[in-house]
């Protein structure tokens, strides 16, 4: 079938344009006057947020706000819901005494798997058809983490490397199951979160991450969803590791971070859509708008000879992020075209 992210970037490539995509979700909460804890979970006042979104920005892709908490949350792990942040997973103790009684939890009976699923069903039947529509999943290593704790699982790659195996094959099983129904309700592109696993080496990022998500990325291929691998700090190392698993494009973080998607998009030739990297948390949540045009076309200048790059962010934007610095993005974004 091809890599449909990449084909459809050289399209607009050709064109002299490029796809635009910001990780955009959060500030639609304030442009609508509502807070995050009501939007994650009512999937009502959700899709006021994206539609709000789609409508003032019109990017060419949209996911809803990022919550890594869906999955461990529908597992029973403590989870805090606070009025303006996403919601978090708690730490708490685990024994792999605990699985049997997790692997008879179905969590698409859970009513945060839901309230996602349905959201994705009124972006479907509400948003622009030329607009993607997105949806996340957590990674199987970060997951892992979330249950059992994140240093307990960076732990676990030396010390209990059977435990960790065990935990992540059954984290995959949950994540293909809400994949599908994310997928079912309607999502053109599912996004994989992975951002626990950054402080892996690269074996242990292919052992624990990588090869899982090839998994779940096979098990969907004939769907048609596109399939992006988004990793947090600096992942130059496991870039490798990631085209491996055969997703159609890698979402990475700032320059800041130490990425440098010119040198990600030497090294992956094409083979997947690079998408970047301009950072959330800098000059689009704290400079002038002239500011944001400066970076904005300055990445978008070193990345224009690669068909396969898609100008977004880094990672999802802060909800304070001002309005017209996003219209400075998308604006700049917009009115670029390619030179050679």
């Amino acid at each position: 079938m091809g890599n449909k992210l990449v084909r459809l970037s050289e399209e607009r490539y050709k064109e002299g344009k490029r796809i635009v995509a910001p990780l955009v979700g959060f500030p639609g909460v304030n442009m609508i006057g509502s807070n995050i804890k009501i939007a994650q979970q009512n999937y009502g006042e959700h899709y006021k947020v994206l539609k709000k979104v789609v409508d003032e920005f019109i990017p060419d892709i949209i996911f809803p706000l990022m919550d890594l908490s869906v999955e461990a949350n529908a597992l029973g792990r403590y989870t805090l819901f606070p009025k303006e942040d996403s919601a978090t997973v708690g730490k708490e103790k685990f024994s792999i005494d605990e699985l049997k009684n997790l692997e008879e939890i179905n969590i698409s009976f859970d009513s945060r798997v839901n309230c996602y699923v349905d959201t994705v069903k009124l972006m479907r039947i509400g948003l622009p058809e030329n607009i993607l529509k997105g949806a996340y999943v957590t990674g199987p290593y970060s997951l892992a983490g979330l249950i059992m704790g994140a240093d307990e699982a960076a732990m676990a790659t030396i010390m209990n490397e059977k435990v960790l195996t065990q935990l992540c094959n059954f984290t995959t099983e949950v994540i293909e199951k809400y994949t599908g129904m994310l997928i079912s309700a309607g999502a053109e592109v599912i996004c994989i979160l992975e951002p626990t696993a950054v402080m892996l080496g690269p074996s242990q990022f292919e052992k624990y991450s990588a090869r899982y998500v090839k998994h779940i990325n096979d098990s969907f291929r004939f769907t048609g969803v596109i399939t992006i691998y988004h990793t947090c700090g600096n992942t130059m190392h496991l870039v490798d590791k990631m085209i491996l698993s055969g997703v159609d494009g890698v979402s990475l973080d700032s320059k800041e971070m130490g990425v440098s998607l010119k040198d990600v998009a030497l090294k992956v030739n094409g083979q997947v859509a690079v998408m970047g990297n301009i950072n959330p948390s800098a000059t689009i949540l704290y400079g002038k708008p002239e500011q944001v045009e400066e970076e904005v076309e300055a990445l978008l200048e070193e990345m224009e000879p690669f068909p396969n790059f898609i100008l977004s962010t880094g990672c999802d934007l802060p909800q304070e992020t001002p309005y017209e610095n996003i219209k400075a993005f998308m604006d700049t974004g917009r009115k670029y075209r390619v030179k050679s």
